[in-house]
C-alpha cells in the first residue's frame, strides 16, 4: 500500500534534482513528484528552472496523471459494458469506483495548475519557458475537461482555450515551426479541438499546417507534403519557407523531439482524415498527445 513520503525543507536544489531522477528511475512517480514541488515551492523562491528541471517536473506530473487518465478510462469502458448489460449493481460499484479515480485526477489537476499559477508562470523570463507553462497549464485543464460534465466541463475547456491561445501567441512570434515545444503545443490544441470541442475539420487543419511547415526537404517526404498542401488548410507558404530556413539551426536532442512529435501530428492527422471520411461511424483508437 502506498505511502506518504515525508520531503525534508532544508535540502538544496541539486539534492531534490537528485532525488527526482531516483524516483523516476525507480518508477516511483508520486514521490518524484513531491520532490519536484518542494524545489518550486521550497522554503524561498528559486527562480526560473532550467531546463533540466523544468522537464524533471513535466515527467514527473506527466506519469502520474497518464496512469490515472488511463484507469479511467478502463473504468468507464466497464462501466458502459455494465450499463448495456443492465447490471445495475455493478453499476453502482463502478460508478463509485470511477468517482474516486476522478477525485484523484482532479487533485493532482489541482496540484500542478497551482504551481504553474503561483510559481512557474510568474517566474517565466524566457519565451521557451512562457510557452512551456502555458501549454502545460492547458494540458491540465484539458485532462480535467476529459471527465468533468456540464458548467464544470464548460470553464475546463475555457481555461484550456486561453492557456493554449496565450501560450500560441508567444510560440508563434518567438520560436521556430521546428521547435519541439511549439510542435508539441500544436499537437495538443489540435487534440483539444478534437476531443473537447469535437471540430475534427479545424483540428485537422491545425495539425497539418504544423506538420507541413516543419517539414524538411526530403525524398521520402515530398508525397506526403504535397498531399497535405492541397488539403484545404489556408495558406500557410509563408510559415513553410520559415520552416525550411530554420531547420537547420536544430541541435540533435530538438531534432529527435520535433521528429518524434511530427510524427504523432502525422499519425493523428491519418486518423482524423479516417473519422471525417466514414463518418465517425466506426469506433477509433485514443488520438494521440505529446509524450
Amino acid at each position: 500500500m502506498a505511502t506518504t513520503t515525508t520531503v525534508p525543507d532544508n535540502l538544496t536544489r541539486d539534492q531534490y534534482v537528485y532525488l527526482a531522477k531516483l524516483a523516476e528511475q525507480a518508477e516511483r512517480y508520486e514521490e518524484m513528484v513531491q520532490f519536484m514541488e518542494k524545489l518550486v515551492v521550497g522554503n524561498t523562491p528559486v527562480g526560473e528552472l532550467n531546463v533540466e528541471e523544468r522537464n524533471l517536473l513535466s515527467v514527473a506530473y506527466k506519469n502520474v496523471i497518464g496512469s490515472l487518465r488511463a484507469a479511467w478510462r478502463i473504468v468507464s469502458s466497464i462501466e458502459q459494458k455494465e450499463e448495456g448489460r443492465k447490471n445495475e449493481e455493478h453499476v453502482v460499484l463502478v460508478k463509485e469506483y470511477r468517482s474516486k479515480v476522478e477525485s484523484e485526477l482532479s487533485d493532482i489537476c489541482a496540484s500542478i495548475l497551482r504551481l504553474l499559477d503561483s510559481n512557474l508562470i510568474p517566474s517565466a523570463t524566457a519565451s521557451e519557458s512562457k510557452v512551456f507553462y502555458l501549454k502545460m497549464k492547458g494540458d491540465y485543464h484539458r485532462y480535467l475537461a476529459e471527465f468533468k460534465a456540464g458548467d464544470e466541463r464548460n470553464a475546463a475547456a475555457g481555461d484550456t482555450m486561453l492557456s493554449y491561445k496565450a501560450a500560441q501567441d508567444i510560440a508563434s512570434s518567438d520560436l521556430a515551426p521546428t521547435h519541439p515545444i511549439r510542435l508539441g503545443l500544436a499537437l495538443n490544441f489540435s487534440v483539444f479541438y478534437y476531443e473537447i470541442l469535437n471540430q475534427s475539420d479545424k483540428a485537422c487543419s491545425m495539425a497539418k499546417q504544423s506538420y507541413i511547415v516543419s517539414q524538411p526537404l526530403s525524398f521520402e517526404m515530398t508525397e506526403v507534403r504535397i498531399a497535405l498542401w492541397y488539403m484545404p488548410t489556408g495558406d500557410c507558404y509563408e510559415a513553410f519557407e520559415e520552416a525550411i530556413a530554420e531547420l537547420d539551426t536544430l541541435g540533435e536532442e530538438s531534432y529527435k523531439d520535433s521528429t518524434l512529435i511530427m510524427q504523432l501530428l502525422r499519425d493523428n492527422l491519418t486518423l482524423w482524415t479516417s473519422d471525417v471520411q466514414v463518418g465517425a461511424s466506426l469506433p477509433l483508437p485514443d488520438q494521440l498527445d505529446e509524450p
